[in-house]
């Protein structure tokens, strides 16, 4: 079963200042150890980047980049994803849901995904089950 990766699982497990890391590195490893298929979109990767860089710094990118990306899969946001999740979020009229979650509810509903490991109450108002693991 799939589950889809937000942005802020990324910096949780990356920062390790974070009030979610401990668990992010936790359930990480547990979706690691049980194969699950973890999924991102180009625009979550680039949000994290960006976040990363910002906050923690060129070598925290790199790291992210070597480390953590290579074992998801990242689905690019087409242009009718992009015009889906402009509907979405003109529709939703929450200023607090960005865009980029908007994206990240299309692209998962597209490939049937209904689990986010995510650290953003936004998911779970759009009817996704939150992936939070401890051993």
């Amino acid at each position: 079963m799939s589950v889809f990766v937000d942005t802020s699982a990324f910096y949780a497990l990356m920062d390790a200042d974070d009030a979610n890391h401990e668990m992010a590195k936790n359930t990480w490893q547990i979706l690691l150890d049980h194969r699950r298929r973890l999924i991102c979109s180009n625009y979550i990767a680039v949000e994290t980047v960006a976040l990363l860089q910002h906050r923690l710094g060129l070598e925290s990118v790199r790291s992210f980049v070597h480390d953590i990306l290579p074992v998801v899969q990242v689905e690019w946001v087409t242009e009718a994803d992009h015009a889906a999740a402009l509907s979405l979020l003109f529709t939703t009229g929450r200023r607090r849901v960005s865009f980029v979650d908007c994206t990240s509810f299309v692209i998962a509903n597209r490939e049937g995904i209904r689990e986010a490991f995510c650290y953003d109450p936004h998911f779970e108002q759009f009817g996704f089950q939150i992936v939070r693991l401890t051993r």
